[in-house]
Parts: structure tokens; C-alpha cells; sequence
């Protein structure tokens, strides 16, 4: 089977869907399968074109590192704002289209374009009826409801032509439920979101959840020796969607119950500086650093003794399951989670640490002071790495992904 996948986000960069699409098509190629990939040269997080990339840029192909063909396409250097990252999808998406109809050799058997990047799911739109190929969308977050706080993406603030955008936002979600609904197929990361998509008429749609990827120089957590103090660790995208800065006000309350505390914050995002400026203004101890190497992770997890997991109260958020859950379930190092809905049910349920209602920063702070006076923290790890072997092994989450694909590619032959 010759499998299309169409993303904006791929290796050798390193975040959730990059990590997620790397391993799945690993998978693919072991069992005999020709994948090509259509994507953007590395240029994420940075809005600029790795350092370390060195490939020959758009227009080039390239072997990947499991065998794969990429094709390389246009992007556009970008300032982290939303406008400058939606410029750059859609020119991708643009040059995507026009990459796969110039190389006549590339007929697949399936298309898969997956978001984040909206632009790219209208590109496995157009270019599944342009082939008369099956297209398979990929819907890694709750699209299109997350449009609905579109004003909220920049940080909350009052801005001009509120009205326009959200015009446009309505107009968008519209059409990405249109698409949807006219894909042969629909890929969701969560359950409640496959619902709420069966709701709306998407008839076929599944749930192939995010995986635990394997950690170098990492094989579980040890429970570190209190030494009276509270060490927490976030790691991933500090973005618009996180709202960390409810964890530090957290950490305020925490310290003044007389609780010795200290938080890293490992990632990058539109919302790094507002969590360094909200730490200095409150004055808690809150290391920010950027992205780590993955061979270097291990460090900031066998300092901690606990991983948050957070999400702003956004009703969309309801129906995501952040990426990092299925990492620190796998390690069996205890959650202290922000966030509401089936990410809440998943930390409970396996007995992985506590969830507290996201935005409420005294709810946060109690559990972190009753976990201080109880140290070391001990999750129920045998029960954590048991649902991941069942929901969110690599390999048991690429088989199930190559079944929905072989069944769409046989339909339409």
C-alpha cells in the first residue's frame, strides 16, 4: 500500500505530531508499506529554518529516517503571532497541492492529511478529489470548536476588528465541518471528541489515541527522597491553550503555607514570557528553559517529583488528552493535573496523581501542599503502564492506524 501523508509538522523536528507521525510511519515502512511525506523544511519552534536541518529546502526530495520519501515544500519564516502562522500553513498547503499534482509518479493508494494545521486538511481535501483518492483526516485537537474562542488565542487581550475575525472564525468552522463530514474518514486522539463528531453527522470516525514514546536514557521513575522541598516539572508547549500561569499563582499560595517549592517549565510557546513575567511579579521560584533535546528530558523528570499536566477552561479543552500524559504515565512519575474532561477521567482512573479543575489556582495549590507533607509521591504504576500498553503502545496504536487505512484503501480499488 502507498500511503500520503500530508503535514505541516514533521521529523527531524521534535513536538507531539512530530513525534507521533515519526513513529507511526516507522511502523508503516517495517511492515512493507511506501510512505511519502509531503512537508515543510524544519522550521518549528523557531519560525525559521533549523540550524541543523541539512537537506536541500523546498523543492527537494529526501530519504527519510525509516525509509520514507519527503517531499520538501514553501514555507514562510514566521513571527509567532497567529496571522504569521496561519500565512505560513497556508502557503505549505498551497505548495503541497501543487507538489503532489507535478509528480505524476505519486499515486497513492491513501491520502492522510493531519492538522494542527488546518490549511493542510484542505490540502488532503483538494487533493483527494483532483486523484479520486480516499482521504483519511487526521484531527489531533477538538477543530472546529477550538475557533470559537478565537479572540482568546493571543492572550486575552481587547484587540481591534474582534468582529471580523470572529466572522471568519464561523465561516471556518463551517467549511472544516463540511470537510469532515466528506472525508472517507476521520481520525480523532480522544474519544469524546470522536463523539462529538458522530454527532454532527461525521459517520466515519475513530479514536487512534497519542502514544508513549520511549524516553532515552529512561526506563521508569524512582520516587525521589524528600529533601523538604517540592519539586514540580512542566514540559511541552507553553502556549495559549496551557494557561500556566495559573500554576503559578499555585505556587505563591504554596508558598505561603510555608511549603519549600521550586517549578521548571521546559518548552517553548507564544506564552513563555507571560509565565517569566507573572513568576517574577509573585515572586516564586519558576525556572523557564526552551525546548530540550529528548536525549536530555530525563534530567528535568528525575529532579521532579511531580509532572503537570494543565489546560485553560476552555469547553473545547474538554475533549483534548495533552500529549505528555501518555509520557509520564509510561514513566509512572505522579501527575498533578490542571484540566477538566477525559484528561481528568485518564490521571484518576490509573491512578496517577490528583486533577483539579483547570484555572483554579487555590484547588491546585491544596493538592500540592497535602502532596509535600506526604512525600515521596507514589502513583499507582503498575495500573498507569497497564492502560498504556492497552491504549497508547507504539506499535498496538500503528497496527490499528494501518487497519483503518488498509480497509479505506480496499473500498475504494
Amino acid at each position: 500500500m502507498r500511503i500520503l501523508l500530508l503535514t505541516h509538522y514533521y521529523d527531524p523536528e521534535t513536538g507531539p505530531p512530530q513525534l507521533r507521525w515519526s513513529s507511526l510511519v516507522r511502523e508503516f515502512v517495517r511492515a512493507g508499506h511506501q510512505v511519502d511525506v509531503v512537508a515543510p523544511p524544519p522550521h518549528y519552534p523557531l519560525g525559521r529554518l533549523l540550524d541543523t536541518y541539512e537537506g536541500e529546502g523546498a523543492g527537494s526530495t529526501e530519504q527519510g529516517r525509516h525509509g520514507e520519501t519527503v517531499h520538501r515544500v514553501r514555507f514562510r519564516p514566521t513571527s509567532g503571532r497567529i496571522g504569521s502562522i496561519l500565512w505560513d500553513q497556508l502557503t505549505s498547503a498551497a505548495s503541497s497541492v501543487l507538489t503532489v499534482l507535478r509528480h505524476r509518479d505519486l499515486t497513492p493508494d491513501v491520502i492522510v492529511a493531519t492538522a494542527p494545521a488546518l490549511p493542510t486538511l484542505m490540502a488532503g481535501w483538494v487533493l483527494a478529489r483532483v486523484l479520486r483518492r480516499p482521504l483519511l483526516l487526521e484531527v489531533r485537537d477538538a477543530w472546529p470548536d477550538l475557533l470559537a474562542v478565537v479572540d482568546r488565542w493571543e492572550g486575552g487581550e481587547v484587540r481591534a476588528h474582534q468582529h471580523v475575525k470572529h466572522a471568519v472564525a464561523h465561516v471556518a468552522a463551517r467549511f472544516i465541518t463540511v470537510m469532515q463530514r466528506s472525508a472517507d474518514y476521520v481520525v480523532t486522539t480522544t474519544s469524546t471528541f470522536a463523539e462529538v463528531l458522530q454527532g454532527r453527522g461525521v459517520t466515519n470516525v475513530d479514536v487512534v489515541r497519542n502514544t508513549a514514546h520511549p524516553l532515552p536514557n529512561y526506563t521508569d521513575h524512582q520516587p525521589r527522597q524528600p529533601d523538604g522541598q517540592l519539586r514540580i516539572v512542566y514540559v511541552g508547549t507553553v502556549g495559549r491553550a496551557q494557561g500556566l500561569e495559573t500554576a503559578v499563582r499555585a505556587l505563591r499560595i504554596v508558598q505561603d503555607a510555608g511549603i519549600d517549592v521550586a517549578m521548571r517549565v521546559i518548552g517553548t510557546g507564544a506564552g513563555k514570557n507571560r509565565v517569566q513575567q507573572t513568576a517574577e511579579a509573585l515572586g516564586v521560584p519558576v525556572t523557564v528553559r526552551g525546548a530540550q533535546s529528548r536525549d536530555q528530558i530525563h534530567l528535568h523528570y528525575r529532579w521532579a517529583d511531580t509532572f503537570l499536566i494543565m489546560l485553560r477552561e476552555w469547553p473545547a479543552l474538554r475533549m483534548t488528552v495533552p500529549s505528555k500524559l501518555y509520557e509520564a504515565l509510561h514513566l509512572g512519575i505522579h501527575v498533578s493535573a490542571s484540566v477538566d474532561g477525559e484528561a481528568a477521567r485518564i490521571v484518576t482512573t490509573t491512578g496517577a496523581g490528583f486533577a483539579t479543575p483547570p484555572g483554579d489556582a487555590e484547588a491546585l495549590a491544596r493538592q500540592w501542599i497535602a502532596l509535600a507533607r506526604q512525600l515521596p509521591a507514589e502513583p499507582d504504576q503498575p495500573q498507569m503502564r497497564a492502560w498504556v500498553q492497552e491504549y497508547a503502545e507504539e506499535s498496538r496504536v500503528a497496527s490499528d492506524y494501518l487497519e483503518i487505512l488498509r480497509a479505506l484503501a480496499a473500498a475504494h480499488r
